[in-house]
């Protein structure tokens, strides 16, 4: 069976199945009460599911919760610290609470502030950091048992540009050492730049899997953008296209057009044609389809993209419900 969870008569997931290889980054999308924060919560063992199975790292997440636990780190849409203990401290303390003796925990401590870039606020307590230093010892926490497996739930809500891209740094040094990374957010952009693997979410229920590249592919090709020198003879551009056999759309009062295609080579084609008709350009741009615009189309559909594939029947399914490698 799939994951399933509900809170009396709301059912916040309606029967959720996946697989992620190890090493990899798989990023869940939705809007609020979707089912994302729900699905991380029965995976990190703070929940149960109301029917189905899951496991974490090869262990199932009701039976054998607490072999799930060490093995994972999870951060939160707000970072966890005590704002009254210093950097070394929070971290000191997660490392004995999990069993590492004093030196254990205060050489693993110095290994995370060096590799989070926290060591020159080591000894300042945590309630005098700055959000991104706070969130960077937030997941610098959930490193300190060396997880196989990361939850992150919306981990950059918040933050500020800079320090979100620095999260990003981090994410991916993780990832090239082997941990396997489970990404919540809201941000299409940071979908783009972590996730090998997306699923969105709406209602409780997959509507959409597949890598970034196939997502916006099912939505269709790239845009050529050509602005004219000469906004007024649009309408002699758009002619000069049609007849060179490209489809263009209206195009704009300041003398912009767009043009679909399914190739970069297109671009050429469309330089060509109003090269050859006697209309200079002042700019032009190729543009892909972007994780934004498969949201939109996703959000405005009752259900998956053309040629989103349906979930497996629970027959087909080797290890049903969710799956995170050990």
């Amino acid at each position: 069976m799939d994951i399933s969870r509900s809170f009396g008569s709301t059912q916040a997931l309606g029967g959720v199945s996946f697989a992620i290889p190890k090493g990899e980054v798989l990023c869940l999308l939705g809007h609020n009460g979707a089912g994302k924060s729900t699905l991380v919560s029965i995976l990190a063992t703070a929940l149960p599911p109301t029917s189905g199975t899951a496991r974490v790292a090869g262990y199932d997440v009701v039976r054998e919760a607490r072999e799930v636990r060490r093995r994972i780190g999870l951060t939160g849409q707000f970072a966890a610290v005590d704002e009254s203990l210093s950097g070394r401290e929070n971290l000191v303390l997660v490392a004995r609470l999990l069993g590492a003796s004093r030196a254990q925990a205060r050489g693993r401590a110095d290994e995370l502030l060096q590799a989070f870039d926290l060591t020159g606020a080591a000894e300042r307590t945590a309630g005098t950091y700055s959000g991104g230093m706070r969130r960077r010892l937030d997941l610098a926490s959930s490193f300190v048992g060396s997880p196989q497996v990361l939850f992150l739930d919306e981990p950059t809500t918040g933050l500020d540009p800079v320090s979100r891209s620095g999260l990003w740094e981090l994410v991916r040094s993780c990832v090239a050492q082997g941990t396997t990374v489970l990404l919540t957010t809201q941000y299409l952009e940071e979908a783009e730049q972590l996730a090998d693997r997306v699923i969105v979410l709406g209602r409780g229920r997959t509507i959409a899997d597949g890598t970034p590249a196939r997502l916006k592919a099912r939505l269709g090709g790239s845009t050529v953008r050509a602005q004219l020198a000469e906004p007024a003879r649009l309408p002699a551009a758009l002619d000069a296209l049609r007849r060179a056999g490209l489809d263009a759309g209206p195009g704009e009062p300041d003398g912009s057009v767009a043009v679909p295609v399914r190739e970069s080579a297109a671009l050429a084609a469309v330089v060509r044609a109003l090269d050859e008709a006697g209309l200079g350009i002042t700019g032009i741009s190729l543009t892909e389809p972007s994780l934004d615009d498969v949201y939109l189309a996703l959000a405005e559909s009752a259900g998956p993209l053309p040629g989103s594939p349906a979930a497996p029947p629970a027959h087909a399914v080797p290890r049903p419900g969710v799956s995170v490698p050990s």
